[in-house]
């Protein structure tokens, strides 16, 4: 169990992020033709997942945007969002905000990934969705990087998430 802050109060969440090093926990996300979608369906390319509480909120939004900025010359690269948002209003979002480079899962049909990756959040007002986190895959599915944002209205580690993207060395178990 990790603890998180929520404007400054405590929650938790059910367990830990994936360990840097170790292998990322396969998932079941509805995508936005409301077709289930694994870890095999993003194979070959290195992953970032960036799982939020909800895009209706505007820290969610700018580091979704933000993510899509950063990627946009760099097609090796899958940028997954992943929240308890429908995959209806993921994708309203992308389209009005113009977002090409990243692809929006939903936890609509199971909620398995939120507890795999340990961010689901156990209690307080938003309990039953998920705390903010970055998890960074290679191609083989191993964790590159994790980052449990502590305050759940902060943004993620923009800088350190792509710099595991480009550093196969990081996979130290000290992370």
């Amino acid at each position: 169990m990790a603890e998180i802050k929520l404007q400054g109060n405590p929650i938790n969440t059910n367990g830990d992020l994936p360990h840097v090093g170790s292998p990322a926990p396969d998932f079941k996300l509805t995508n936005k033709d409301l077709q289930d979608v694994s870890l095999a369906d993003f194979a070959d390319k290195r992953k970032l997942i960036s799982i939020v509480p909800s895009l209706d909120t505007p820290v969610c939004a700018d580091s979704t945007k933000k993510f899509n900025e950063m990627v946009a010359s760099r097609p090796d690269l899958e940028i997954l969002i992943v929240s308890a948002d429908l995959p209806f209003a993921m994708s309203r979002f992308c389209a009005a905000e113009n977002l090409e480079r990243v692809t929006v899962l939903s936890m609509m049909r199971d909620r398995n990934f939120a507890k795999d990756y340990g961010v689901l959040i156990q209690d307080g007002p938003l309990a039953g969705i998920t705390a903010r986190g970055v998890v960074v895959l290679d191609t083989d599915n191993l964790v590159m990087h994790a980052e449990l944002v502590s305050e759940i209205g902060d943004e993620p580690d923009y800088d350190a998430a792509f710099a595991a993207l480009d550093d196969r060395a990081n996979l130290s178990p000290t992370q």
